[in-house]
């Protein structure tokens, strides 16, 4: 690939990084799966034309949840079997933001927050839905979880997809009007919950406060961010959730940014491409802009995002709860569906099909399908990090940064 890439710039910035800065161990081993990616250490195997017209060595992937270089198939896998079960009726886009005053919480306790966060927002949603005022139904709920803003700065918000309807009893209830939520109800609840649940977190020892953070200091912070508006939003209306679905498969791996979006640097530089929402057109989009930054300060913001093992960053609730396939089964009858059909898992040559005309598995010379040969063992890796390893260890927080662009 021309141009820059994660890869490349890892490969020449991440060693002196490491040794300037403590890293915890899902973060270290991200970066040595990425850095190993699609190369001889992981081993491979060879695929020849069968009129002998090319040769090619195909390298495995590392398949890690933050690298952006083999993320597209496992995207397309879950969008292909997310699409199956989706119900036929409109859907709804709302994002829930935490502030950023409570982005030093994050750092040190990410999972912890990741789940509160996860079940305040379900409980909101399935609590305000099921009030006759507004739904009074049960409705199929898709959370996904994102933790950046378009420059890379911790940003942690949760993608909602909302079914415009739920079930009632035995019967289907679409919303009225198009009206899901009142936005500012919304917002309300959900900072009083989450602001609670952050009060009996700390009262019962379950959070880690920031260097030099008293219990009687944060009790306070968290008493004047009731005072605050949080950004609570309710987007566009889906005549069916594909939209929707398609958005949140875009970041469900490969990490906050992409190769695409990497472009010529300097020496000790990354350059990239986003879009500015400090600066928006006419429509209210966000302008195209580049960024330029340092390449430690690139990095300590990339790591920010790399997922604690066994966080679940998509979570499906009510209707669209995994457990609850009978009653989504019902609720398609009564949209006039068919019961969810469970799709082939999706393969790589089904996926690349129809992409291109050129498929990478064809000779470029005769066309025809190339045939697999001998298997390249990986080879000896070295170890993931010369240093020694630092369990739980936080990352290093980056000071003064402004509002997400």
């Amino acid at each position: 690939m021309d141009g820059p890439t994660i890869q490349s710039i890892l490969r020449e910035h991440y060693p002196a990084f490491e040794k300037a800065h403590p890293l915890p161990v899902h973060v270290r081993d991200a970066v040595h799966a990425m850095l190993c990616c699609r190369t001889a250490a992981l081993g491979g195997h060879k695929q020849s034309c069968p009129e002998g017209h090319y040769t090619h060595i195909w390298y495995n992937s590392c398949k890690h949840r933050a690298c952006p270089q083999c993320a597209y198939l496992q995207k397309a896998q879950w969008l292909e079997a997310q699409q199956v079960r989706l119900l036929a009726c409109e859907h709804y886009h709302a994002i829930f933001t935490i502030p950023h005053d409570l982005n030093d919480l994050w750092l040190i306790n990410a999972a912890f927050m990741a789940n509160l966060l996860f079940h305040t927002v379900r409980d909101v949603l399935l609590q305000m839905l099921a009030d006759p005022r507004y739904l009074g139904a049960r409705p199929g709920i898709i959370l996904a979880l994102h933790t950046w803003g378009q420059t890379l700065i911790l940003h942690p918000h949760i993608h909602c997809l909302i079914t415009g309807g739920g079930l009632d009893g035995e019967q289907w209830k679409a919303v009225s009007n198009g009206f899901l939520l009142p936005v500012v109800k919304l917002m309300e609840v959900f900072r009083e919950r989450l602001l609670s649940a952050l009060r009996r977190a700390l009262s019962k020892g379950d959070l880690e406060l920031p260097a030099g953070q008293t219990g009687e200091a944060m009790e306070k912070r968290l008493g004047k961010l009731r005072e605050v508006k949080w950004n609570v939003h309710i987007r566009e209306r889906y005549a069916h959730g594909e939209g929707v679905a398609h958005y949140l498969a875009r970041y469900l791996r490969g990490g906050p940014i992409g190769n695409a979006r990497l472009l010529p640097a300097p020496a000790g530089k990354v350059c990239f491409k986003y879009y500015n929402n400090h600066d928006k057109d006419e429509a209210g989009r966000g302008k195209p802009d580049i960024m330029t930054l340092a390449a430690d300060r690139f990095l300590q913001r990339l790591f920010l995002h790399v997922p604690p093992p066994r966080m679940q960053t998509v979570r499906g609730y009510g209707l669209y709860a995994n457990a609850k396939a009978e009653v989504l089964d019902r609720c398609r009858l009564l949209l006039g569906q068919g019961p969810v059909e469970k799709p082939e898992k999706l393969d790589w040559h089904d996926y690349w099909g129809g992409k291109d005309d050129h498929h990478p598995e064809c000779c470029p010379v005769c066309g025809k399908r190339l045939i697999v040969g001998a298997s390249i063992a990986p080879q000896q890796q070295s170890p993931k990090s010369p240093l020694v390893p630092r369990p739980g260890a936080p990352l290093v927080p980056i000071p003064a940064l402004p509002q997400a662009a």
